[in-house]
């Protein structure tokens, strides 16, 4: 007796495949810096949120350990960043650690975090998912986007 073929999963109109396409890397790559921008924002405006009044140079020179555990800018950090920080780094030292983190970050590292900082209502929600990856704590896109199309699909329609 022969296995049924599972009809093939399909998101935002592209086809998940195993080896991913071209358009499942073109989609993610979008995405990617979607979600990249949507974190280094969250990331400034907890900066700036902390030391409101303060000049830039003075808060990057303090002390890390002078932040809160609580506060925002602590739990973006963790959320992202593979370490914590303790005595001796700056401020700055930890501002640079991120966004060296945020841009070098794997995909599948982006989609797990964003999902569970999102869920935490830390970030915003995206206007597309990553695709292809197993697992998500939470569905962080635009509720209703998931039955569009990616703009992926539809610039590789209108070339053709």
């Amino acid at each position: 007796m022969s296995k049924a073929k599972k009809s093939p999963k399909v998101q935002y109109g592209i086809e998940i495949t195993k080896p991913w396409s071209k358009e499942m890397y073109d989609h993610n790559d979008m995405v990617s810096e979607e979600i990249k921008s949507n974190i280094l924002k969250a990331w400034e405006s907890a900066l700036d949120e902390l030391f409101n009044g303060y000049s830039k140079q003075t808060y990057m020179e303090s002390d890390w350990n002078f932040i809160k555990e609580d506060t925002k800018l602590v739990k973006l950090q963790k959320g992202i960043c593979y370490s914590g920080f303790g005595d001796g780094f700056t401020i700055g030292d930890v501002d640079k650690e991120f966004r060296n983190e945020v841009e070098n970050m794997p995909n599948y590292q982006l989609h797990e975090s964003y999902s569970y900082l999102a869920f935490e209502g830390m970030l915003p929600r995206t206007s597309f998912m990553l695709i292809g990856f197993e697992w998500e704590k939470f569905d962080y896109h635009v509720i209703g986007s998931q039955e569009l199309t990616s703009p992926v699909v539809e610039k590789d329609i209108v070339n053709a």
